[in-house]
């Protein structure tokens, strides 16, 4: 009785046996057609020709090839799965052998690769070493005296001494004055602008020291005031910098001041109060941003991006 099960009924021994069934069929098949067109003498004998007739699932006749006991052909050939691991562990035999000096260059490969892994490793740590110890230093540093410094009062006035007993004893320079003629008069000049001396920046908690110049001393102890530039209050470009990864980070995080954002500026005791009124990023060598303005400004500036440093950040903010 013909098999008349599916093809996801049957085995994976089975399907192996149809599969070869069906090559020796092409085989035999292309034989034949060789030996219609006369390409091979006609008295050569097919291949697996008596596999070649037998069809899939019909029951077998005397002289074929039993069935076993779960009703399937007995075929005695090998199952494709161990011709593969058999064809497989032959290619790796036929593998040239590694020499002498390719193990020894592998080894040395490897050497150098885990090499390489511990000088960065290395690098790495001595980096965040140096910056550890950069921000120490700035916590370390005695800051600025600002215009704000109480100085004590001293017990006498400066320049004290016993009057003269004789009047010819009195330089000649000064005998006016002790004659009793009026002493000239000295003007007093008006006072100008103070220095900046403090600036706060309540939306990224910065609240630090100003001092003047911006070198790279004067931006250890804090925020630099560029020279020249304007005072706080004053019409003109205020320009303020300050370092973004060392000596305090005071400007980590000026990238994150957006439009509007108040940043006051101390001269003295009297604050001065900006809003943030544009941001951009730039070359190093963009110093149109430091050029004079017709309006009372302040222009901060610091590295840019962290821990890289390839360009600046300039954020703008306008008196208010």
């Amino acid at each position: 009785m013909p098999d008349r099960r599916t093809v996801d009924e049957l085995t994976i021994e089975e399907l192996e046996q149809i599969l070869i069934i069906k090559r020796r069929e092409s085989r035999a098949g292309r034989m034949q057609r060789l030996r219609d067109v006369g390409r091979i003498p006609s008295d050569v004998a097919l291949p697996n020709e008596d596999l070649a007739a037998i069809p899939v699932g019909a029951s077998p006749s005397d002289g074929e090839k039993p069935l076993d006991s779960t009703g399937r052909w007995v075929f005695d050939v090998e199952p494709l799965k161990g011709a593969k691991h058999r064809d497989r562990h032959k290619r790796q035999r036929q593998r040239p052998p590694v020499s002498r000096w390719g193990r020894m260059r592998d080894r040395l490969l490897l050497v150098l690769e885990i090499g390489a892994l511990a000088g960065l490793a290395v690098v790495l740590i001595l980096s965040l070493a140096n910056l550890k110890a950069l921000n120490e230093e700035y916590a370390e540093a005695k800051p600025l005296p600002t215009s704000t410094t109480v100085v004590q009062a001293a017990s006498f006035l400066p320049s004290g001494h016993t009057p003269p007993e004789e009047p010819g004893s009195v330089p000649i320079h000064l005998r006016d004055l002790v004659e009793g003629d009026t002493p000239p008069v000295v003007t007093i000049p008006t006072p100008g602008p103070e220095a900046p001396s403090r600036i706060v920046i309540p939306s990224i908690g910065v609240d630090a020291l100003v001092v003047k110049g911006d070198s790279w001393e004067q931006l250890k102890l804090g925020v630099g005031h560029h020279l020249n530039s304007a005072n706080p209050g004053e019409r003109g470009n205020m320009v303020l910098s300050a370092h973004n990864d060392i000596y305090g980070e005071i400007f980590r995080r000026l990238d994150d001041l957006e439009f509007g954002d108040d940043v006051v500026v101390y001269a003295g005791e009297q604050p001065y109060r900006y809003v943030v009124t544009a941001k951009q990023i730039v070359e190093p060598t963009e110093v149109s941003v430091l050029a004079p303005t017709t309006k009372p400004v302040v222009t901060l500036i610091s590295c840019y991006p962290y821990m890289v440093d390839t360009h600046r950040i300039v954020v703008i903010a306008e008196l208010q």
